[in-house]
C-alpha cells in the first residue's frame, strides 16, 4: 500500500488469501532458531555472507525501500541484502509454503493484523532478545503500534511504519462554499456537506461500499466507543450500538444526497482526483498517486473529523519480522539484525513511500516533517489496530465487509446486518481458534 492508485481489488484479495489460505496444510514441527550470538558493537564481522529479505512493496513505495536495501548493502562490504518484492495479494501463501519447505527468506515485512497468524503458523519467530540486543524499547515507538507487534506475550514485529485513513479535501470545490478550513468535528462536517450542497456541489463525499468503506466504518466504531472483535480472539464485538451507530451515520450521507448511491471500489478515489466532490476519506499512501498523476488538483490532508464521542481512526503498520529457519546459521541471523538494524535507524527514509516512519525520532527529522502525511502527527495517539487475533482477516472479509456492503447498497438495515455478521463471525473464530489450538490450521 504505497503511493499508487492502487486497485482495492488486489487489498481484498490477500485480505483473503493472507489468512484464509495459511488454514490449510499442517503447522511445520521445525524447531525455532536461536536468537543466537550477539551482534558486536561494530557490527557484523564475520565472512561474507548473503541474506533474504521479502516484502510486498510493488506500488509507489517500492522505489523507497530499493534505495534503502542499496544503501545498506553500499554501507558495508561483508552482507548482501537481496530482495524479492511479492504482491501482497501472493505474499503470505508464498512465505508459508517456504518457510515450510525450508526455504524461506531470512527478514521480511508484514502488515500487522497477519502476525497473529503467521506466528501462530510457525512461520515467523519471537525477536523479543533481539528488540532488546539492539537497544529498542516501547519509549520508542507509540504506544499502539509498538503493543501491536504482540502476540501471546510474544514480540513478533518490529513497527516500521504507520498509515491510516485521512480527509482529503478538494480545495476549489471547498471555496465554492466559502470554506477554507477542513472539518475536525461531526458537527463541522455536518454543517459543510449542508454548505456545500447548497452551493450546488452534488456529491461533495462519496461513499464506498466495499474498499474503504470497512476501513471507514472501524474508524467510526472506534469513535463511538466499540471493539470490532475481543482480544482474546473468542467474538466478534462489532454489532454493537456503536457499530450500528457508525454504519447508520455513512448510511445516512447516501440518504441525504450527499454521496452517490451505488459507489463501486476505488470509484471515490478516482472521482476526487478528477476534481469531483469536496472530500474523500482513503489511505495516506494516496498522497504520492496525487502529487505524480494529478499535479494540477489543489488538496488538503487532514485527521478525520472526530464524530463520535473519542477521536479515533483506522491504522495499519508494516512490520520487521525474522522467519523461522530449518537450517539456523549464526552468520545469517546475525547479518540480519544488522540489517533490521539499519532500516530501522534509517526509517525516516521511508517517509518517501508515503508512510508515518513508526520510530519516534525518525518523525522529528526535517525529512518527514515535509512530507504531507506529516499532517497526521496529531492523530498518532488516535490511530487503532486490530487486535492480535489469528486469521481475523479472512473473517473481516466473508462478515463484516458483505454486511457493510449489503447496508449500504439498502439490502439490509444496519442492525440486522451487523449483528447476523457478527453471529457469523465468532462462530468462524471460534471454529479458527480450535483448529490453532489443534495445530490443524
Amino acid at each position: 500500500m504505497g503511493g499508487r492508485s492502487v486497485s482495492r481489488r488486489d487489498f481484498l484479495v490477500f485480505g483473503a488469501a493472507g489468512t484464509g489460505l495459511v488454514m490449510a496444510g499442517c503447522a511445520s514441527a521445525t524447531p525455532l532458531t536461536s536468537t543466537g550470538p550477539t551482534l558486536e558493537s561494530s557490527g557484523y564481522s564475520g565472512p561474507p555472507v548473503t541474506i533474504q529479505y521479502w516484502n510486498g512493496f510493488t506500488g509507489g513505495d517500492g522505489p523507497a525501500m530499493r534505495q534503502l536495501v542499496e544503501d545498506f548493502n553500499a554501507s558495508q562490504d561483508l552482507i548482501d541484502v537481496r530482495m524479492n518484492v511479492v504482491q501482497w495479494a501472493q505474499y503470505y501463501q508464498r512465505v508459508i509454503a517456504a518457510v515450510h519447505a525450508g526455504q524461506g527468506p531470512d527478514v521480511g515485512a508484514m502488515h500487522v493484523e497477519q502476525l497473529a497468524t503467521q506466528a501462530a503458523r510457525r512461520t515467523i519467530t519471537p525477536i523479543d532478545d533481539v528488540v532488546t540486543e539492539l537497544g529498542l524499547s516501547g519509549g520508542d515507538y507509540p504506544e499502539d503500534v509498538w503493543n501491536a507487534g504482540m502476540y501471546q506475550e510474544q514480540r513478533y514485529g518490529i513497527p516500521l511504519d504507520m498509515h491510516s485513513l485521512a480527509m482529503y479535501g478538494n480545495r476549489s470545490v471547498l471555496e465554492q462554499a466559502g470554506i477554507t478550513t477542513p472539518a475536525a468535528t461531526g458537527a463541522e462536517f455536518e454543517e459543510q456537506m449542508s454548505a456545500l450542497v447548497g452551493a450546488g456541489v452534488s456529491s461533495p463525499l462519496w461513499m464506498p461500499n466495499r474498499w474503504p468503506a470497512h476501513l471507514i466504518f472501524l474508524s467510526l466504531l472506534w469513535q463511538f466507543g466499540g471493539e470490532p472483535y475481543a482480544e482474546d480472539g473468542t467474538a466478534a464485538t462489532f454489532g454493537s450500538d456503536a457499530g450500528v451507530d457508525a454504519l447508520q451515520w455513512m448510511v445516512d450521507h447516501i440518504e441525504q444526497g450527499y454521496s452517490p448511491a451505488n459507489v463501486a471500489i476505488d470509484s471515490q478515489y478516482t472521482a476526487f482526483k478528477n476534481g469531483e466532490g469536496a472530500y474523500t476519506w482513503d489511505g495516506i499512501w494516496q498522497a504520492n498517486d496525487l502529487t505524480t498523476t494529478a499535479p494540477d488538483l489543489s488538496w488538503t490532508m487532514t485527521p478525520l473529523p472526530t464524530v463520535g464521542t473519542e477521536p479515533a481512526v483506522w491504522a495499519n503498520s508494516h512490520q520487521l519480522v525474522l522467519f523461522r529457519s530449518r537450517r539456523p546459521d549464526d552468520n545469517r541471523l546475525l547479518a540480519s539484525k544488522q540489517f533490521l538494524q539499519y532500516l530501522v535507524e534509517n526509517s525516516a527514509s521511508w517517509a518517501d513511500a508515503g508512510m508515518i516512519p513508526a520510530l519516534t525520532s525518525a518523525r522529528e527529522t526535517e525529512e518527514f516533517r515535509a512530507t504531507p502525511q506529516a499532517a497526521l502527527t496529531e492523530a498518532i495517539p488516535s490511530m487503532r489496530f486490530l487486535p492480535p487475533v489469528a486469521a481475523v482477516g479472512e473473517v473481516q472479509v466473508q462478515t463484516l465487509e458483505t454486511a457493510i456492503a449489503d447496508t449500504i447498497l439498502g439490502r439490509a438495515d444496519a442492525r440486522s446486518a451487523l449483528e447476523g455478521a457478527a453471529s457469523r463471525a465468532t462462530a468462524m473464530m471460534q471454529n479458527n481458534l480450535r483448529k490453532f489450538e489443534r495445530g490443524q490450521a
